[in-house]
């Protein structure tokens, strides 16, 4: 059994650390609010009379969430108020950098999810959404991305990425214009061919058929690329 006093110490390290990484994320997400905004404005002011006009929308839901609607997407962006630490088999934990000090292994994670505007719009409660990327965020304001392909490959570099604010602006960008390439398809028709009379009521007044980008396929992360 550990020593009282060590144990104690083993405490207070613990909880500071993670305060630390707290406060780190925190900030982090604070620099992806600011970037966001922008990122509306700069739109509104350089895009002038469009003959379709696009709604590009930004909304704060909060401390830990947020959201930009574009067109028929919204990007939902959610920092979770814990922290976490990589599993011992992670290929982040394979790295000099992580071997070097495993406090760098604590990370806090900021999620970006898309949705369909119209899930939200019509209150479609059963459309589906997918989560295109989460950043971890470490006490040395360290980043590293796990997301799919287009994104997670230009992040991936643990040991030298800072989020830095020209980072940040790259990652919404990014984000955005994933979205835009993810269009949506429509589902089997073979899915589609038989419904119920409850069924198309349903459809008809509540519009509650479940819809999302790659409708009758669960969301499944790409296989992680080696880190150096």
């Amino acid at each position: 059994m550990m020593p009282k006093p060590d144990l104690f110490k083993l405490m207070v390290a613990k909880a500071s650390l993670k305060q630390e990484v707290y406060s780190k994320t925190m900030e982090a997400f604070r620099h992806f609010k600011d970037k966001t905004i922008r990122f509306a404005e700069d739109f509104h002011t350089q895009v002038k009379s469009p003959a379709w006009p696009v709604p590009v929308e930004y909304k704060d839901h909060g401390t830990f969430e947020f959201e930009l609607k574009f067109g028929g997407d919204v990007l939902i962006f959610f920092m979770h108020s814990n922290i976490f630490e990589f599993s011992r088999d992670h290929e982040v934990m394979k790295t000099s950098y992580i071997k070097g000090d495993l406090s760098r292994s604590y990370c806090g994670i900021i999620h970006i999810f898309n949705f369909l505007a119209d899930s939200f719009k019509y209150n479609r409660t059963n459309d589906l959404g997918y989560l295109i990327a989460r950043i971890f965020v470490n006490r040395e304001n360290h980043y590293f991305i796990e997301g799919k392909r287009e994104i997670g490959l230009l992040y991936n570099n643990f040991a030298s990425a800072k989020l830095t604010d020209k980072a940040v602006d790259s990652i919404i960008q990014s984000s955005i214009q994933y979205t835009l390439n993810f269009d949506l398809l429509t589902p089997p028709y073979d899915n589609m061919k038989e419904v119920t009379v409850q069924e198309i009521q349903t459809i008809l007044e509540a519009m509650q058929t479940r819809t999302g980008k790659r409708l009758g396929f669960r969301f499944q992360a790409d296989e992680p690329e080696s880190i150096d």
